[in-house]
């Protein structure tokens, strides 16, 4: 009989339990009955796959508030697939340019404070990033001197809204629109609570991006949604457009997606939107109270639990003072990720970010009692 781990251990590979969240290096997501019970339901029959496309970027819009939505393999993908639409807007012969930007709006604009490692995602269509600002800060006029001719878009990353020294979203869509120049927001996590996760659209934003795997659709899996003649021109741009634009030569079609995927995200994302929030986060806060008791009174040891918005609202902060306990936080994380199933955390200097959102129930039990033999 096939353990829970066993089909990992057949390959030759380590079954992991997941106290990091929902983060791609470990898969992503574990979707609901629901979800896969509508995934196996969509493997009966074939369909095509531009009317799958529009039929449910229509359902996924309007659960947004959005003019137009574009089911895409991941956050990342539709960052590309945005940037190349504010570059091409529906012209094939531009599309078959790409990622020859030469001679067309090839600039991404972002505040120094803002950079991250995904914006690589909307330069893989020819552009290049434009830094505004500097440690001190970024200003409106700075931003607005910027916004030329050549500017393609300005990217947002939602995460680092609050960030010292960045200009905030309402102001960068205000100097933005007046310039004409759309504003691409990277809302990857942004889900909870729901008034964030809609909100975007009701701000104004001309394309947001999502990442589905946090709202319970598969890890590879994501939303573009926003103004409507920017997502049909990057729906142009992806996997289908390759296949129904005449001269077939827009650059997405690496950036395919199955039938049960796109059907994936629609349910998902109706579960998430009628789902019982407060219920949801109060489970997590239970289960954190569990690991919580059993770590409560180790040496060095301090406890602190967490609530923000985004993708991992609750969460438990072990901080490590190593002069006081047995093991530093990072002979911590080693230790968890040794024997099998191995034990993956979210990790600090001094300290292990616990994250419920992506453990099965029993886990807890577990992780708790690891953390405590390798401090105890």
């Amino acid at each position: 009989m096939l353990t829970t781990t066993s089909i990992y251990e057949e390959l030759g590979v380590t079954p992991v339990i997941n106290a990091r969240g929902h983060n791609t290096l470990l898969g992503g997501s574990t979707p609901s009955p629901r979800v896969k019970a509508a995934m196996e339901r969509a493997e009966r029959y074939y369909v095509d796959m531009e009317q799958l496309l529009d039929k449910t970027g229509e359902i996924v819009a309007g659960l947004l508030g959005a003019e137009a939505a574009y089911v895409t393999p991941g956050a990342a993908a539709a960052l590309a697939l945005g940037t190349a639409a504010c570059i091409t807007g529906r012209d094939p012969e531009l599309m078959a340019r790409l990622p020859d930007t030469t001679g067309l709006k090839n600039q991404v604009v972002i505040q120094h404070a803002h950079r991250y490692a995904y914006e690589r995602a909307p330069t893989i269509v020819g552009t290049k990033l434009v830094e505004v600002g500097d440690a001190a800060g970024t200003r409106p006029e700075q931003l607005e001197a910027a916004l030329g001719a050549d500017t393609a878009t300005v990217l947002h990353p939602a995460h680092l809204a609050d960030k010292a020294g960045s200009l905030p979203l309402t102001q960068v869509l205000e100097i933005a629109h007046r310039k004409s120049v759309p504003v691409l927001v990277d809302a990857a996590g942004q889900v909870y609570p729901l008034d964030k996760f809609t909100g975007y659209a009701r701000m104004g934003a001309d394309l947001a991006a999502f990442g589905a795997k946090y709202i319970g659709a598969p890890n590879s899996s994501g939303i573009l949604c926003g103004k409507r003649e920017l997502v049909k021109a990057a729906a142009l741009q992806g996997f289908i457009g390759f296949e129904t634009v005449t001269n077939r030569r827009p650059f997405g079609r690496p950036l395919k997606l199955d039938r049960q995927e796109i059907i994936a995200v629609v349910v998902a994302l109706q579960e998430w939107m009628a789902m019982d929030h407060g219920h949801r986060l109060a489970g997590m806060e239970r289960t954190l109270q569990v690991i919580g008791s059993q770590l409560e009174g180790l040496a060095g040891v301090t406890l602190e639990h967490v609530r923000q918005d985004g993708a991992s609202p609750r969460l438990l902060r072990v901080a490590i003072d190593p002069a006081a306990a047995r093991r530093s936080a990072e002979a911590v994380v080693a230790g968890l990720r040794e024997g099998s199933p191995a034990i993956y955390v979210g990790a600090e200097p001094d300290a292990l970010r616990l994250n419920p959102a992506t453990l099965w129930e029993g886990d807890e039990g577990i992780v708790a009692g690891r953390i405590r033999e390798l401090l105890a």
